[in-house]
């Protein structure tokens, strides 16, 4: 019995030295990521071999999501325009007092393909009962097609009514496409959307659950939530399809979040987005359209860039996009992120912000959804909190918002949380707003919540359990795959 067990233990341990080779001479992360795994398989191997099976493989990029080689649908000579124009500096761009933000917009036009406009109006949602009322009134007006990309869709009270107007929307002649992600819409039942099929709907999973609970791409989900009605009219933020946001958690209460509706130029980037998402998961493809990208003189004047980003590029565009906004910053930075678990280099840039002077303050939820999630961020708030940040934990709800503020001069706010997961595994699109007016209303959303917050001390941060010490430390350790 003990020889069988000897022989057990030294072939786990065979197969752990086997997998943590593969991780640190054949696949392409980073040390963080690297040193993680290697605890975890270490520590807990039976287990650890499992979760690296469905979390820990690095997909090829060509298998995960093929887009190499195929161009910005209905974009192509704009933004090569835009390219040129901002390398010979021909291309006017808003210049702020003491805020430069040029060198902004090139990162994002060059190296994100994140097409520069300046004619939108945009309205902006906190509450997710006025937001789908909106919704609903739009869907009734669509004439042409309607585009829905969302993380979550539940069949829910707010997804049956939502479902009925997109029914009665196809049955008048308007296409309907739907994208959800997989891993998010687990629990829909298959024949939710039977109706709507049956009328020539269009419904499409990304990465689906063929076998219940087996996906091994589980840890690559779309997060993105983006609606594109006729091509003209555009949703952008956090909310989901969820009963839940209207306030139907009786321990969450109501969620706090953003939701922006766009009418301009910039729905053309969301439009483009979708169609690149869908094309990557049907045959025959979405092939470019007038209808889709169609020419309208819009009366707007708010300038914005909108930035997608995801495994399937090289760069990690929405991250490198919150740097610039922190090494922009001259006066103040204000974050709002249900999660607070960046890489080194987000904690890093806000140290050096602290340091030269500049307010750093972050709200974050006081209430948990996520155990390790919560964990992760109270200690690398802390961090902060000896460099002089501000941090607030939001009480009257569940703050689910996901923005940055700079100087009340610019915005980013959008699907992406602070953590590695948006940066590193998820597919989000934020919108990067170059607008006074609209940066100062979401620093009054933001000193509105500040009431129902309370400030997080480094007296009663030092005063907590060993238990929650402990907690802290194992879960630390594991951050960069959280």
């Amino acid at each position: 019995m003990m020889h069988t067990f000897t022989i057990f233990m030294i072939t786990l341990y065979i197969i752990n030295l086997l997998f943590i080779s593969v991780i640190v001479f054949q696949k392409r992360q980073r040390t963080a990521q690297i040193w993680a795994w290697i605890l975890v398989l270490t520590f807990i191997p039976i287990v650890g071999f499992v979760l690296y099976l469905f979390f820990g493989r690095n997909l090829s990029r060509r298998h995960l999501f093929d887009l190499y080689g195929k161009e910005k649908i209905g974009l192509q000579d704009e933004l090569l325009d835009q390219a040129l124009a901002l390398k010979q500096h021909h291309l006017p761009i808003k210049h702020f007092n003491r805020l430069d933000i040029q060198s902004l917009v090139y990162l994002n036009v060059v190296d994100n393909s994140a097409l520069y406009t300046t004619d939108n109006n945009v309205n902006v949602y906190r509450s997710s009962i006025e937001l789908y009322n909106q919704l609903l009134k739009d869907i009734n007006l669509a004439k042409d097609h309607i585009h829905l990309e969302c993380y979550l869709f539940k069949d829910d009270t707010l997804g049956k009514v939502i479902l009925n107007y997109l029914y009665k929307a196809q049955k008048r002649g308007v296409q309907v496409r739907i994208l959800m992600d997989g891993w998010g819409c687990r629990h829909l039942k298959k024949d939710f959307f039977k109706s709507l099929e049956a009328i020539g709907s269009q419904i499409c999973y990304f990465s689906p659950i063929i076998i219940p609970f087996i996906n091994f791409k589980i840890n690559y989900r779309n997060h993105r939530n983006i609606i594109i009605i006729d091509g003209q009219l555009g949703y952008l933020g956090g909310f989901n399809i969820d009963a839940e946001t209207l306030g139907g958690n009786l321990v969450i209460g109501f969620w706090q979040d953003y939701q922006l509706r766009i009418a301009g130029s910039a729905v053309y980037s969301l439009q483009n987005c979708f169609l690149m998402d869908w094309n990557a998961h049907n045959e025959p493809m979405i092939r470019f359209s007038p209808q889709y990208f169609p020419t309208t003189k819009f009366s707007g004047h708010k300038e914005m860039q909108i930035i997608a980003s995801g495994p399937d590029k090289q760069e990690q565009q929405i991250k490198m996009t919150f740097l610039k906004m922190i090494a922009l910053a001259k006066e103040e930075i204000l974050i709002q992120t249900p999660y607070y678990i960046p890489d080194a280099s987000i904690h890093e840039a806000l140290k050096l912000a602290l340091l030269s002077g500049i307010k750093v303050r972050i709200q974050v939820p006081n209430k948990r959804n996520h155990l390790f999630v919560y964990w992760a961020s109270l200690s690398l708030l802390a961090d902060l909190l000896s460099y002089g940040a501000r941090i607030e934990m939001f009480n009257n709800g569940f703050l689910y918002s996901k923005m940055m503020v700079i100087d009340r001069k610019i915005v980013c706010v959008g699907s992406a949380n602070f953590d590695c997961r948006s940066f590193n595994y998820d597919f989000e699109i934020n919108a990067l707003l170059y607008d006074e007016q609209c940066a100062q209303r979401f620093y009054q959303y933001f000193e509105q919540l500040s009431h129902d917050s309370q400030l997080l001390t480094m007296e009663a941060y030092v005063q907590r359990s060993n238990i929650t010490k402990f907690k802290e430390g194992i879960v630390r350790l594991i951050q960069p795959l959280l």
